[in-house]
């Protein structure tokens, strides 16, 4: 099983610690890729109009300020980097040390400057969306999908996608073929934040969970004692299927 969450727009940071070594990173064919990202986020984030080309307030000035320190600036696991109402609902840190190893096989975070990292990675503190459209890189939801396509397909195997990333995120990866068939979208009726926080409960519960499902359809039983669950097939071919999701 492979779940895919979004990035959070806030980040911990840290006064000290190792930098950034792209080099280590999880899926190192996504290296050449990241290099040119970091390169150009890095260039464009010290120029006077940085935050009205990264569509950002200027309020934002000291987190777009960061952007500029990619390579220096203390790294900090992505389990702990990433922060706000999804991840504090997942809260890896109280996991158990079976569904702390799954959380680190299954969980996977679409970034907009990293591509893909695993929640071991050692990551530094950004501010970019996957929205924007980067200064000698693209649109970056476009300029991610042919270096993501090479890469999630391996990571998913046989098993489920568990997508649980925004429409920004979703936009950069689309599962093709017969992985289509076995691509989930968690959807949650009702505010943002409370979206959020659903999505973060179902990762953590399908980290929890030992078993393996291959089937969509799996995914009812396995969740309807926490959750209220329906599961919806797809409207047509090379579309997910749909899980709305609410607390029970």
């Amino acid at each position: 099983m492979l779940i895919l969450l979004p990035p959070s727009e806030s980040k911990a940071t840290r006064a000290r610690g190792a930098a950034l070594r792209p080099e280590e990173l999880s899926a190192s064919s996504l290296g050449p890729q990241r290099a040119r990202v970091i390169a150009a986020l890095t260039e464009v984030s010290g120029r006077e109009d940085a935050a009205e080309a990264l569509g950002v307030s200027p309020s934002l000035a000291e987190e777009v300020g960061r952007n500029t320190r990619l390579l220096t600036a203390p790294t900090l696991p992505a389990r702990d980097l990433y922060t706000g109402v999804l991840y504090d609902a997942l809260d890896l840190a109280s996991l158990d040390p079976s569904s702390a190893r799954r959380a680190t096989r299954r969980l996977r975070v679409v970034s907009a400057l990293y591509g893909l990292v695993r929640m071991t990675d050692r990551l530094a503190p950004y501010r970019l969306s996957m929205s924007v459209n980067l200064p000698g890189v693209g649109p970056l939801a476009g300029a991610w999908r042919p270096h993501l396509e090479q890469v999630l397909p391996e990571d998913a195997g046989r098993g489920l996608v568990m997508d649980c990333r925004s429409s920004t995120y979703a936009a950069a990866w689309v599962p093709q073929g017969d992985l289509a068939t076995r691509w989930v979208t968690v959807r949650v009726p009702g505010a943002t934040h409370m979206a959020k926080h659903t999505r973060g409960l179902v990762a953590r519960a399908l980290c929890e969970e030992p078993s393996d499902p291959r089937r969509p359809a799996a995914l009812v039983p396995l969740l309807r004692d926490r959750f209220e669950v329906r599961l919806h097939e797809p409207q047509r071919p090379g579309r997910p299927w749909v899980l709305d999701v609410q607390p029970a």
